[in-house]
């Protein structure tokens, strides 16, 4: 019996071990789900296009070795899920964007939301492409996620108009391929693993910075094997968070910085050189560099490399502890570490104040102080950070227990990643408590999802940290412009619980640190999505190390 393109698809994508399809419906794409209904594919829909996108991006994070799947319609449909897009681009998450259009038949003649999609989103896809041709769906969706998850990840984007989607094919003249979701793990030249350790022998003070690759590698184990191994001191950027034990002896938080003024080698695993590492600036001019990265064409970006081991990470780790043996001669860089560790424990000292400040509204610190040792009540949450300042203060005072435990948006920034994010954690991890650090600023983008996570009944938890400002740009405003410039960077206490409540959530205003604890454990007990509404106190001037 002969079926429409939508069945083919979910087909080819059930094959792929797709669960569910994130998307916001609309008439392009609506033969994708009556093809997902059929295969037992989840539907999630979203009240925005860039949502659906960022739960996708999520879903790849949540799943190692799974592809998210976005659905979004033609149109403004695209562009609204171009952020998205751009979002998973930077961040490495490999997707698949089907992307709605007019019919083929009406190609440039000005159908409805027809436009050239395919210009738009090529400068941040690995692949975009079109199919015009029903029966070549599957084909063409193996060849996305193929691009998609081979050497460094990302998104692919395919395009499929109305009347391709609709034309009747039978089974036998569409064949699903088989689809594999991982790339093939690539080991490095094995003469320039040798090179690496005759450079970490000559080394008395190096460090290893891990950054997403270790994540999309799967290399975690690999990499705290070598790293127990030598007692490298080991600090951690993008995905990599959460890849090490905050227990662990050689994972540094705080003292980076003064490390990198002291280093004569650096273990650059899956980190870039791009603005979170001043382009390579941090690094001193003499120190040695050894780059584990999965692509070639991202050794030596913005500095030059002495040694590159281009492959699969965790196979380089393998690789290097394992000549590390066969030389006979193992490292052990335990009393550098030391030296770094003692000044983890004066900066730590430092903060302790503001970590137990009592003033209403709330020191930001206390706020994420008074998370943590809620956070440490819980079995295994998963903690995703959307807004800035707020979200930075976190990421130094909760720790990250294990791997996927944290998530933010990545290297473009991106606000608004919260709740789709929330959305694809608690339907990835059912059990596990999920939990949104937001600013306020951040919630207003995307906090209409609240909607989605009650019609799913999926209890997530959002915090969001109110200072009534743009606090990031409401400083280096002021402090550039003047205390009375501040236009467009204030806000208003705006009671976001209330929202919540409104959509059929649960919510709590908290305007004093007595109040915190008991609303978060309200909020947990409610089973509900909730939004726990905290007052900070908008702090204005650095001065003597804090903000007044």
């Amino acid at each position: 019996m002969p079926v429409h393109g939508g069945k083919l698809a979910a087909r080819a994508l059930k094959a792929a071990g797709v669960e569910v399809l994130f998307t916001l419906p609309g008439g392009h794409i609506m033969p994708l789900y009556d093809g997902c209904i059929d295969e037992g594919i989840k539907i999630l829909d979203v009240r925005h296009e860039q949502a659906a996108v960022h739960a996708a991006d999520a879903w790849a994070r949540c799943n190692p070795g799974k592809i998210g799947v976005a659905a979004i319609t033609a149109g403004p449909g695209v562009t609204d899920g171009v952020t998205g897009i751009a979002n998973a681009w930077r961040a490495n998450s490999p997707i698949l964007i089907f992307g709605g259009q007019g019919p083929f038949s009406q190609l440039r003649k000005g159908s409805l939301q027809e436009m050239d999609h395919l210009g738009v989103v090529r400068p941040i896809t690995k692949y975009c492409d079109a199919v015009y041709q029903a029966e070549r769906i599957p084909e063409f969706i193996e060849l996305a996620i193929r691009h998609a998850v081979s050497g460094i990840p990302g998104p692919s984007y395919l395009e499929i108009p109305m009347d391709t989607w609709n034309v009747q094919v039978e089974w036998a003249d569409a064949p699903i391929p088989l689809i594999r979701t991982e790339s093939p793990r690539i080991s490095p030249d094995r003469e320039e693993v040798r090179r690496a350790i005759e450079l970490l022998q000559q080394a008395r003070r190096p460090m290893l910075m891990a950054g997403t690759s270790v994540k999309w590698s799967r290399a975690v184990a690999a990499m705290n094997r070598f790293i127990a191994e030598t007692h490298i001191p080991t600090y951690t950027n993008g995905m990599a968070r959460g890849s090490m034990s905050p227990d662990s002896p050689e994972f540094l938080n705080r003292s980076r910085r003064a490390a990198m003024q002291e280093i004569d080698c650096i273990v650059l695993a899956g980190t870039l050189l791009d603005f979170r590492m001043r382009f390579g600036q941090t690094i001193p001019v003499g120190a040695k560099i050894i780059q584990l990265e999965m692509d070639a064409t991202l050794i030596g970006q913005n500095r030059s490399t002495d040694v590159p081991l281009v492959g699969n990470l965790g196979c380089s780790f393998d690789l290097l502890s394992e000549e590390m043996k066969n030389q006979g001669a193992p490292l052990d860089f335990s009393a550098w570490r030391d030296e770094l560790r003692e000044i983890e424990r004066e900066a730590e000292a430092k903060v302790q104040a503001n970590l137990d400040s009592d003033d209403s509204p709330l020191d930001p610190q206390r706020m994420c102080r008074e998370v943590r040792d809620w956070l440490e009540t819980l079995s295994d949450p998963i903690v995703i950070g959307d807004g800035g300042d707020i979200v930075a203060t976190a990421a130094k005072i909760i720790p990250v227990k294990g791997e996927g435990a944290w998530m933010d948006p990545g290297p473009l920034g991106t606000l608004g990643v919260g709740m789709p994010f929330g959305l694809a954690a608690q339907l990835a991890h059912p059990d596990r408590r999920v939990v949104i650090i937001y600013g306020d600023g951040s919630f207003g983008l995307n906090g209409f999802e609240f909607d989605t996570a009650v019609r799913f009944n999926l209890p997530v938890i959002g915090i969001v940290g109110n200072d009534a400002a743009w606090g990031q740009m409401m400083r280096p405003q002021g402090a550039i412009m003047g205390w009375d410039r501040l236009d467009g960077t204030l806000l208003n206490p705006t009671r976001y619980d209330k929202v919540v409540e409104a959509l059929g959530g649960h919510g709590e205003l908290v305007e004093s640190p007595a109040e915190l604890r008991p609303a978060l454990e309200r909020a947990a007990a409610s089973g509900k999505p909730a939004l726990v509404n905290v007052m900070l106190r908008q702090d204005r001037e650095f001065k003597g190390g804090i903000y007044i």
